[in-house]
C-alpha cells in the first residue's frame, strides 16, 4: 500500500503554488499620454477642474521620471462624488490593470500582512492576493474606504500599512505568508476616504490629501443629462428614442426629492422613473408615443416631494437662529433653538450635543452676561431666569466649535425680543472675548446653505479665502458678510422691533 502523504505536503505545495504564480517580473507598459488621459477624465467625470488638473500632474510626473517614489494620493470627499470611479480612470489613462482593495470594516493585521504559514487555513494578505488575480506588478491599487479601518486585539491594520504604502519602503515588502521581500515600489496607490479624523496619524503623514467637494445643483442637471440617465436607460432595455427625461424634471429631482452631497439617491430617482417608463412601454402592444417626463409630473410618478426650503417658517419666533454644520457626508444646516423659563440662572443643553458645543453654549452665554449693558440686555435677568438650548434632530449626535455664532445669536434674539432674519445662516467659532475665530469645511457648509435655500451667510473674518474658493453658482446665489467680532453679528442678524 502506497503510503498517503504527510500533513507538510498540500502546506508546501500551496505555498509553492502561490511562489510560481505571483508576477514577480510581469508588468504592463504604462501609456503615458496626457491629451488621452485628458480625454479620458472629462469623458467619465463632469466639473472637478482642480482635481483633474492634480491628476493630470502626478502623470505627468511619472512620465518625466519613470519612477512612482512620490507620495501617495488621498482622495477625501462625501459619498457619491466620484472618488473611486477617479481611480479606474487613472488606471485607464496609464493603460494598467485596475485593482480595488476595500479597506472597511478591516479590523485584522493580518488581512495586510497575510498569516504564518503554521496557522491552520494560512493566507497571503490582500495585497499579494490582489497582484496574483491581477497578473501584473504594476497595477493602479484604489484602497476604498481608508478611514474606516480600525483596530482591536489582533492588532491594527492601519500600522501595518506603514510599510506598504511608503515609497522608501515598499521595494522589500515582506508578507507573513511568502517570507519573501516583494517589489510594491511598482504599483500606483491611490487611497479614498469620507474625512482625515480616523486615519492613523502616522498613516495620515505619509497622504497627499485631494479634496473633493459636493456637486452644486447645476451640475448635478448635468452629470445626470449625460451620465446618469443614458446609463438608467441602458440598464433597464430602454432606448433613447422611447423615454426621454427633461431638464426640468431632473432639477426637480435634485432640489425636492435628494439632499445629498453627491449623486448616489439622484441616481436611484432616475433609476425610479426608468422603471415606470420601461412598464408603461412593455405594455403597449403597439408602439406608441416616447415616454416623456417633464417637471409637472414628478409627483405623479414620485409622490410627493420630500424637501422643501428647510427655512420657510421656521424662523416665525425669537430665539431659533440657523448654522451651519460639517459631516463627513456634506455640509448640513442645523436649526439652534432657546428659550427661557423661571429659575435661578441655570443653562439646560439638549439635542445630544458633544462636549465642544456645549462649552459653544457656555461661552456664549457668558459672554452674553459679561456684556449684557452694552447689548441692551436687563443684567438680572439671568438670576431669575433658567435658559434652555436645544439642537432639533436630537437623535443625531453633534459636536464641535462652528455653532458658537449662532448659539450666541439665537441666545441674543431670546433676550431682546428681536428675530433673527429666516433667510440667514451663519458659522464660526466664539472666544470668550467675543472674537468670531475661522472654522473648517467652508465649502461644505456654503453648499448645503445653497441646498436649503439661504440667502444670506455669515463667515468670520479668516474665513474671506474660503469664500473666493466657492463654486459660482453658490457665489450667484448667496449674499456673504464677514465678521471679526461678535458685536458685528447683531447689525446683519438681528431684525429690528
Amino acid at each position: 500500500m502506497p503510503k498517503s502523504p504527510s500533513g507538510e505536503h498540500s502546506i508546501i505545495r500551496n505555498y509553492l503554488d502561490w511562489i510560481v504564480h505571483l508576477p514577480w517580473e510581469r508588468t504592463t507598459e504604462d501609456r503615458l499620454d496626457l491629451d488621452e488621459a485628458a480625454r479620458i477624465l472629462d469623458a467619465g467625470h463632469h466639473g472637478l477642474a482642480k482635481i483633474k488638473d492634480r491628476l493630470l500632474e502626478f502623470l505627468a510626473v511619472i512620465k518625466l521620471r519613470r519612477s512612482l517614489k512620490g507620495p501617495l494620493l488621498c482622495l477625501v470627499g462625501p459619498p457619491g462624488v466620484g472618488k473611486t470611479s477617479l481611480g479606474k480612470s487613472v488606471a485607464e489613462a496609464l493603460g494598467r490593470k485596475f485593482l480595488r482593495i476595500s479597506l472597511g470594516g478591516v479590523r485584522d493585521e493580518a488581512e495586510i500582512r497575510g498569516h504564518r504559514r503554521t496557522y491552520i487555513g494560512a493566507m497571503p494578505g490582500r495585497f499579494i492576493q490582489g497582484l496574483r488575480k491581477a497578473d501584473s506588478a504594476n497595477p493602479v491599487i484604489l484602497l476604498d474606504e481608508l478611514d474606516k479601518v480600525g483596530g482591536d486585539s489582533r492588532g491594527d491594520p492601519a500600522a501595518a500599512l506603514l510599510e506598504a504604502l511608503d515609497p522608501q519602503q515598499n521595494k522589500t515588502f515582506t508578507d507573513h505568508y511568502l517570507d519573501l521581500p516583494f517589489d510594491l515600489s511598482r504599483a500606483l496607490f491611490i487611497a479614498t476616504a469620507n474625512w482625515l479624523e480616523p486615519i492613523h496619524p502616522a498613516l495620515r503623514d505619509r497622504l497627499e490629501v485631494i479634496e473633493l467637494p459636493s456637486y452644486t445643483t447645476r451640475e448635478k442637471v448635468e452629470i445626470a443629462r449625460k451620465h446618469l440617465v443614458p446609463r438608467q436607460l441602458a440598464e433597464h432595455g430602454l432606448k433613447r428614442s422611447q423615454a426621454r427625461i427633461q431638464d426640468a424634471a431632473l432639477r426637480g429631482i435634485v432640489e425636492q426629492y435628494t439632499r445629498e452631497a453627491g449623486c448616489r439617491q439622484l441616481e436611484r430617482e432616475i433609476a425610479s422613473l426608468a422603471r415606470k417608463a420601461a412598464r408603461d412601454i412593455a405594455g403597449r402592444k403597439r408602439g406608441g408615443k416616447v415616454f416623456n417626463v417633464s417637471g409637472a409630473r414628478l409627483v405623479k410618478l414620485l409622490g410627493p416631494p420630500k424637501y422643501e426650503s428647510e427655512t420657510a417658517g421656521r424662523i416665525a419666533q425669537c430665539g431659533i437662529a440657523i448654522g451651519l454644520a460639517w459631516t463627513p457626508v456634506g455640509g448640513e444646516i442645523l436649526f439652534i433653538e432657546a428659550t427661557r423659563m423661571p429659575g435661578k440662572g441655570g443653562l439646560i443643553l439638549t439635542g445630544s450635543l458633544g462636549e465642544i458645543m456645549k462649552e459653544s453654549a457656555q461661552t456664549a452665554l457668558s459672554y452674553l452676561r459679561s456684556n449684557a449693558e452694552d447689548i441692551g440686555i436687563d443684567a438680572t435677568f439671568f438670576e431669575k431666569s433658567d435658559i434652555h438650548v436645544h439642537v432639533p434632530a436630537g437623535a443625531t449626535p453633534k459636536d464641535g466649535p462652528s455653532a458658537g455664532v449662532a448659539i450666541v445669536m439665537a441666545l441674543t434674539s431670546l433676550l431682546t425680543g428681536c428675530r433673527v432674519r429666516p433667510d440667514l445662516a451663519m458659522t464660526g467659532e466664539i472666544s470668550l472675548r467675543g472674537r468670531v475665530l475661522p472654522v473648517g469645511g467652508v465649502k461644505e457648509k456654503l453648499l448645503a446653505a445653497a441646498r436649503a435655500g439661504v440667502k444670506r451667510v455669515i463667515l468670520p473674518e479668516r474665513n474671506r479665502k474660503d469664500w473666493d474658493e466657492a463654486p459660482a453658482e453658490v457665489r450667484d446665489r448667496i449674499d456673504v458678510s464677514f465678521a471679526r467680532q461678535i458685536s458685528d453679528l447683531s447689525p446683519l442678524a438681528i431684525l429690528k422691533k
